[in-house]
């Protein structure tokens, strides 16, 4: 049997006991612009590239703040991750309405999981196609989470999705102990830009007008950073080598190699 005699509903199972239209979401998100957070001490942080959809037109906006507490970074379909934010704000809005204090990020984490699992089995429906990372803080610390199309999330260290993310978790993954009782937020976001670098084709670099920070941290609400407002962070990395380049020579002339 064909692999798509399978994939027409979401609550189809194939005989080796896969959804495909689940996997099919999870595609979607390997194929957005890469994004990661990481945490500290005090602090959580995300950053993402923006994508043009061409040169006539402006950035995609990657970061969305949720709440004073909170924000999410995205990669996949964004009007899907345009539900799901609306979904999260209302959630913090209505629980501040009633108890008068910010909603832990583990339960704001947890409703959302819940929403996006009933789309994995309602006919009809389909799964959404964007993977979230959010990043809070509560009385518990700073946290990062991961959530996938399949609704599963994940409390985690550090993470990087979308695509060529898979250089970003390897510099995450050598340097997870540099980071993870940093209290400087300045070091924190120059560790998350590093990361982030590993991301593009030799040929790009970060810039103003591709990147987006956002931080989130004790006694420092969810702030986001675009444009000329991430220029001094890409200063203090601009000196470092990227991983598997060796740092110019003293005195060489640059070259350039057109592949």
């Amino acid at each position: 049997m064909y692999r798509n005699h399978y994939d027409n509903d979401v609550t189809v199972w194939s005989p080796q006991g896969r959804i495909h239209q689940i996997e099919y979401a999870m595609e979607a998100v390997k194929q957005g612009a890469a994004t990661l957070g990481i945490k500290g001490k005090n602090h959580s942080v995300l950053v993402a590239l923006k994508r043009a959809s061409s040169d006539l037109s402006s950035f995609q906006k990657k970061i969305i703040p949720i709440d004073d507490h909170a924000g999410i970074s995205i990669a996949g379909l964004t009007s899907d991750a345009r539900i799901l934010s609306r979904f999260m704000r209302t959630e913090c809005l209505n629980h501040r309405y009633v108890y008068g204090s910010p909603l832990s990020i583990s339960r704001l984490v947890s409703s959302v999981g819940d929403k996006a699992q009933t789309n994995t089995q309602v006919v009809g429906g389909r799964p959404y196609g964007v993977g979230l990372l959010v990043a809070g803080m509560d009385e518990s610390g700073p946290h990062v989470y991961y959530i996938c199309p399949s609704s599963n999330f994940y409390e985690c260290k550090c993470m990087a999705i979308g695509a060529r993310s898979q250089s970003a978790r390897t510099y995450l993954e050598r340097h997870r102990d540099d980071f993870k009782n940093v209290e400087d937020l300045g070091e924190l976001v120059a560790h998350a830009l590093r990361a982030l670098r590993d991301c593009l084709p030799n040929d790009s670099e970060l810039s103003t007008k591709n990147v987006s920070i956002a931080y989130v941290g004790k006694d420092v609400d969810f702030t986001m950073k675009d444009d000329e407002e991430v220029e001094e962070y890409l200063k203090m990395i601009e000196d470092d080598a990227r991983r598997g380049q060796d740092p110019p020579a003293e005195g060489a002339e640059e070259t350039m190699e057109t592949q």
